[in-house]
């Protein structure tokens, strides 16, 4: 087990608990050098009332989501602001989004304050700021039974234009199993497998009853023969990352009677912007059983009605 409340445990690298990325003036702070990686990156901004902040976007493009709070982001000489309506939290619906060129200076401003997830990803290319709206979010849902999850796809490889960045949200009743079976996607098999580096936020709903413990979660990840060999089962609670530059990822489980969020960043070297894995041989199977099966009734947590389709189910 790889959790301390002292921070990271010393044989573990990619597992992050709240507090042990932070940077001023992040929550947590994620770069690909933090990662020992090429191209992905993942910033949470707190913002109290009336307060602001300003970046510069460097060599990569950037997603700013709300986390809980709303926001006006703002690009220099880059038109109009976006006023990001937000939620109250991530179990709350599905929020709207701006996305952000790569050299460009960027304001996030906040009147009522709030936390807003920053994902970047390193990029060739300077495409147009752009506002992407929750409405327009495609919410699907994924399994059957307990391996039932919802996904929100506000900025999947085909759904949201971007060069180099996919970034979708994960909701998981307690109780269930997501990410699962293990899956990976690290290395470059044309129309089969995409090599990408991945990572993990968590946050996890709180007990109905206050004087219950905060709720925690577990997040698998298993070498797959290649890279440095990722070998990690963590103990997740709200605040943490998990770090997954190689293997067999998955299951990530939801502890009963706490609701599991995650948000998925991704990036790679592809030339293509596409979302491709292979199933763990040993745990492919259990995509047979979903046929029989229907849907956990508690889905969609959030968002409006899911579009199920045969993919959805994969």
């Amino acid at each position: 087990m790889t959790r301390s409340p002292n921070g990271p445990s010393p044989h573990s690298r990619y597992h992050l608990p709240a507090g042990s990325a932070a940077a001023d003036p992040y929550a947590l702070d994620i770069s690909p050098e933090r990662a020992g990686w090429g191209f992905t990156s993942l910033r949470v901004l707190p913002l109290a009332s009336g307060a602001h902040h300003t970046f510069h976007t460097g060599d990569s493009e950037w997603i700013v989501l709300p986390l809980a709070g709303s926001c006006v982001v703002t690009v220099a000489d880059g038109g109009d602001p976006f006023a990001l309506r937000g939620r109250p939290d991530v179990f709350a619906g599905v929020s709207d989004f701006a996305y952000v060129p790569r050299d460009a200076e960027v304001t996030v401003a906040s009147t009522g304050g709030g936390r807003f997830a920053l994902a970047g990803a390193r990029c060739a290319h300077r495409l147009p700021a752009r506002h992407g709206p929750a409405e327009a979010v495609p919410v699907e849902l994924r399994g059957a039974g307990a391996c039932t999850r919802q996904v929100n796809n506000f900025a999947a490889a085909d759904v949201f234009e971007a060069d180099r960045l996919i970034a979708v949200e994960v909701l998981t009743p307690g109780g269930n199993w997501s990410s699962y079976p293990p899956h990976k996607h690290d290395e470059a098999r044309p129309g089969e497998e995409s090599e990408l580096e991945e990572i993990y936020y968590y946050e996890i709903a709180s007990a109905p009853d206050e004087r219950a413990a905060d709720g925690v979660g577990y997040q698998r990840v298993t070498p797959s023969g290649r890279g440095i060999g990722t070998d990690l089962l963590a103990e997740v609670r709200s605040g943490d990352a998990v770090l997954i530059p190689d293997g067999w990822h998955g299951p990530a489980m939801a502890a009963p009677g706490h609701d599991m969020y995650y948000l998925n960043v991704m990036a790679g070297p592809g030339t293509r912007r596409e979302w491709l894995i292979s199933d763990h041989p040993d745990h492919t199977w259990i995509r047979d059983t979903w046929a029989g099966q229907p849907p956990d009734p508690r889905l969609p947590l959030t968002g409006p009605p899911p579009n199920e389709t045969p993919e959805a189910r994969r």
